[in-house]
């Protein structure tokens, strides 16, 4: 993984030996990065293609090591019919001895002859072999652990890179590079063989954040939640050795570091002398890095002794100097947690308040209070960890860091309890700390979080008694609720109603003006009757002016705006959408502000003006983005919008880049919908793998939201509908149905659902006249039917926002009456025109499939060339966007209507079948559950010839196992 452009100069390097162009690559990376795993992955290939592998390895034996250690291991693993060689070349005897007998009888003139020459002729000898063994096939020598080789094999193996010619021959040496300090012996060698021009060296860099989190989600295959994932990629900084290690301990339940981990790692510090092994200490406390000036102030070394310590611990690659911030930065994180956790309870607390302590003096500057609040904690401070917990909280909502704020007002909640008189050591009281934390929550998209806080501001708020306090403490939770991941509207409904009786004859305040506004959101969600709803509003508008509550007058012109929507007054909406926005930008009421961009978007998008919408949205994530509320509740919705217009324009490159999660860790809810609208492009492309992990990942996150579900198992079963399962497809259908009408009986959601299903049943349809099974058929038109009538009902009966049904809405009725008529045997031409005409709006994938259809019913019709017009203009389409699964049946289609695809950038064939004939073979008898072993005798072939086999299968079918690949192999029908 992450590795394909290194494996290619690993081949070509190959290729050039084989050709007989000597080369030789040093593989450099850090421990654990995976130089390891990608000799292996060379050598099976070489293995594969008739080369002769020969390994050695180096082992950590001390400054002085194993002479010529990985030469002897290499001569150990020729056959017997190469012993011939060795023998032929008695100098070979010190590396050999049990192949070559040593000279009973040394001459006194041999005795005085120079000891290099005896060297001289070993090296020659070594190199005459590797040539001779060459002549008759390529071979590839791996040296591994360069790092530990003593003097006399790196002379040995400079001897051999200096000579590499026209011999069939490749080398490949792997060293550490953060063992190489700057007075480790091998960094001179490196100098010199980088110079030769056989020589080229190869960097394996960790993995970056996409890729780690991909292979730990591999390496865990189901088991792991989506923040563990994340957690252990961040952790592992994309060393694959850290991240097994992780996901191995996740799933023996160990908390904290696993021991061997903590032992290798370990290994590097108790190296240092006892100065630089304190030094490390000291610093381990302070977090990742720590700037000089600090390890000054904490450290009770003299000022040369530290920089001596400082000067070995970078020596040896365990901190690293950042020299434009002065600071000193843990070569990894797992180091610094290894280095924390041995050190005993004691010194712990006595180092943290010494930090602490350091920490207060700097109060003001950055992150200086979250610093004081960590060390005071840990020093066992409590009143003082309380006062700097707020502080830094305060501190990083200012700075637009939400999630950062809620842990801190989180952390001093906890502390509450704990210390005499919390008001007067926090400067604020519980009941203002719990609102801050319901708001930082909700900012920061933990919906669940936020509505605990809120339910308890609403406990704390009642016990005191204030009326107005307890009113917004109220109207908060209802807002919060409107949020959750199963839409609590009857509860925010009562909450909503016991707020207002509290303000209701109360003068107008901000708070009644608040009271109002979400009073009218919950009724519009509850379908009151607009009059109602309305009134609400316009209440809530001119208590806000009279109150100057700015953010709650922003927020009831979003709402009457959305009210001239449903009025199809579009235009109006838009102009109230745009004074709302400004007015909340002025005043700061940022989620007031997002409101109203997205509301926004929503217009465009709904009008079909779907270029103009995606200009807006890509502004408003951005906006979302720069005041950090990425992840709030209309942050997300703006992103989840910017996946699904980037996807019907057809840019869907644009729309996965979208959906991609950043490496750090999201909140669950965010991450679950964000892949939900992702689902799109990948049943798409036919990446059925993925669709398939991503269920097992997110799938109990979706089933917790009945609106995600409503938009991932129509997604599901389109990918159905690809893979020819019909019968699978209706089912997911009739299941978001079910959840559709319980939450929005008539919405226009629900014509794309019934239009799927006629799809299905459809196919169902086709499927038993096939087979001549007329039962089946006759349930299969009658289910249709029954779609396409709920359809039409939701046409008749439903509300669309925009007022009337917008161009998506006629699109998806157009299609469903075209596809009824397929339902009952029949193809109109005419039919599809109009939905071709109908989605040419802007959903570019639903117009080239409306084409295709055209071009099924036009070569029914007899008009072979206007079925190759229009199927020409779909498979165009398909090609760009990667839809692989609609190309290859386009193609399929041409083929048996023996129609040309002007155009077609792939021959037909690799397209229908990516696998050779052998990779078929070994294929078919693993999907018969035969191991690797096995496949190889029943095929003639090595153990290992099947792992490339299969680790190529697995490329072609992006499948991240074997069991994937055989069963992508059958959803393309390519076994039988």
């Amino acid at each position: 993984m992450g590795r394909s452009s290194q494996l290619r100069r690993l081949r070509s390097a190959l290729q050039h030996a084989q050709r007989g162009t000597a080369a030789a690559v040093l593989l450099a990376g850090d421990a654990g990065v995976g130089k390891s795993r990608m000799v292996a992955e060379l050598s099976d290939i070489a293995n594969a293609e008739g080369a002769r592998v020969l390994i050695g390895r180096c082992l950590d034996a001390g400054e002085t090591g194993l002479p010529y250690l990985p030469y002897a291991e290499l001569l150990g693993q020729l056959g017997e019919d190469d012993v011939h060689l060795v023998k032929a070349r008695p100098a070979l005897g010190k590396l050999a001895p049990d192949l070559v007998e040593a000279p009973r009888h040394v001459s006194g003139a041999d005795r005085r002859l120079d000891p290099d020459l005896g060297q001289l002729q070993l090296f020659d000898a070594m190199h005459g072999l590797i040539t001779e063994l060459a002549t008759e096939r390529c071979v590839v020598l791996v040296l591994e652990d360069l790092h530990w080789a003593d003097s006399s094999t790196r002379y040995l193996t400079s001897f051999l890179l200096s000579r590499l010619r026209s011999q069939r021959v490749l080398v490949v040496a792997t060293y550490r590079t953060d063992d190489l300090h700057r007075r480790h012996p091998l960094r001179p060698l490196l100098a010199e063989l980088v110079r030769l021009p056989a020589v080229e060296r190869l960097d394996l860099a960790p993995f970056d954040a996409k890729e780690a989190r991909s292979f730990v989600a591999q390496l865990a295959e189901r088991d792991l939640p989506e923040e563990t994932i994340a957690e252990i990629a961040a952790k592992s900084e994309g060393n694959a050795f850290f991240a097994e290690e992780l996901v191995a301990a996740w799933a023996d339940r160990c908390n904290g570091m696993p021991t061997g981990l903590a032992d290798v790692l370990l290994s590097r510090v108790e190296a240092l002398s006892p100065h630089a092994q304190k030094v490390v200490r000291t610093a381990s406390v302070a977090g990742r890095w720590v700037r000089h000036s600090r390890l000054q102030e904490v450290s009770d070394l003299a000022e040369a002794d530290l920089e001596a310590a400082l000067r070995e611990a970078v020596a040896h690659h365990v901190l690293v100097f950042s020299e434009g911030e002065e600071r000193y930065v843990f070569r990894h994180a797992l180091l610094r947690e290894a280095v924390y956790g041995d050190l005993l309870p004691g010194e712990r607390v006595r180092v943290h308040g010494a930090y602490a302590k350091h920490a207060a003096t700097t109060l003001g500057a950055r992150g200086s209070a979250a610093a004081l609040a960590h060390h005071s904690l840990e020093s066992h401070d409590l009143p003082g960890a309380l006062s700097a917990s707020v502080l830094a909280a305060k501190e990083a909502k200012d700075s637009g860091a939400f999630a950062e704020a809620l842990y801190h007002y989180e952390q001093a909640l906890k502390l509450w309890q704990a210390v005499p008189d919390p008001t007067e050591v926090a400067g604020v009281d519980e009941l203002s700390l719990t609102r801050k934390a319901a708001y930082m929550a909700y900012q920061a998209g933990e919906a669940d979080r936020a509505i605990a806080f809120a339910r308890a501001l609403a406990r704390l708020s009642e016990e005191q008694g204030d009326r107005s306090v307890t009113a917004d403490s109220l109207r908060i939770y209802a807002q919060y609720l409107l949020f959750s991941a199963d839409h609590k509207l009857t509860k925010a409904a009562e909450l909503i109603e016991r707020a207002w009786e509290l303000v209701e004859s109360e003068p107008d305040t901000p708070v009644k003006a608040w009271v109002l506004a979400v009073r009218c959101r919950i009724a519009t969600h509850l379908d009151m009757p607009d009059e109602i709803a309305m009134g609400y509003a316009e209440e809530a508008l001119r208590v806000a002016k009279a109150a100057g509550a700015s953010g709650a007058e922003a927020d009831a012109q979003i709402s009457l705006a959305i009210f001239d929507e449903y009025a199809a007054r579009p235009k109006k909406a838009r102009e109230r959408q745009l004074i709302a926005r400004d007015r909340a930008l002025e005043v700061g009421a940022l989620s007031v502000e997002l409101r109203a961009w997205y509301n926004l978007c929503v217009n465009l998008y709904d009008q079909g003006e779907l270029s103009s919408a995606l200009a807006l949205i890509d502004k408003s994530v951005a906006r979302a983005e720069q005041v950090g509320l990425t992840w709030s509740a209309y942050g997300l919705e703006t992103r989840l919008l910017q996946v699904v217009a980037r996807y019907m324009l057809g840019d869907w490159d644009g729309a996965e880049a979208a959906a991609e999660l950043p490496g750090r860790a999201v909140p669950d809810l965010a991450a679950a919908e964000v892949a939900a609208a992702g689902l799109h492009v990948q049943v798409g492309r036919g990446h059925y793998a993925e669709v398939r992990a991503m269920l097992r990942q997110f799938g109990e996150q979706w089933r917790r939201d009945p609106l995600t579900t409503v938009l991932t198992d129509p997604c599901v079963a389109e990918m159905e509908l690809w893979r020819g399962r019909p019968a699978e497809a209706a089912g997911r259908i009739a299941s978001a149905l079910r959840v559709h009408r319980e939450y929005d009986e008539w919405g226009a959601r629900g014509i794309w659902l019934g239009s799927l299903g006629v799809v299905a049943h459809t196919e169902l349809a086709r499927q038993a006249r096939r087979n001549k099974n007329t039962a089946a058929e006759q349930d299969a038109v009658a289910n249709g039917m029954e779609m396409l009538e709920f359809v039409r009902d939701t046409v008749r009966f439903g509300r669309p926002r925009s007022g009337e049904l917008g161009p998506e809405g006629r699109a998806w009725v157009a299609r469903t009456e075209a596809e009824a008529l397929r339902l009952r045997g029949e193809n109109d031409p005419d039919a599809w025109r109009e939905v071709v005409q109908a989605f040419g709006y802007g959903h570019v994938y639903q117009e080239a499939i409306a084409r295709w259809r055209l071009a099924e019913a036009l070569l029914l019709a007899g008009d072979r060339d206007a079925a190759g017009v229009e199927l020409c203009l779909a498979h165009a389409v398909a090609d760009r966007l990667g839809a692989v699964p609609f190309r290859d049946a386009l193609r399929q289609f041409a083929k048996r209507g023996r129609l040309t695809l002007d155009g077609a950038t792939t021959p037909e064939r690799p397209t229908l079948n990516p696998l050779t004939p052998r990779e078929r073979a070994v294929l078919t008898l693993v999907a018969k559950g035969n191991t690797n072993r096995q496949v190889g005798e029943k095929l003639y072939i090595s153990e290992k010839t099947v792992s490339v086999h299969l680790t190529r299968i697995m490329s072609k079918l992006r499948a991240g196992s074997r069991t994937e690949a055989v069963a992508a192999a059958y959803e393309r029908q390519l076994l039988t």
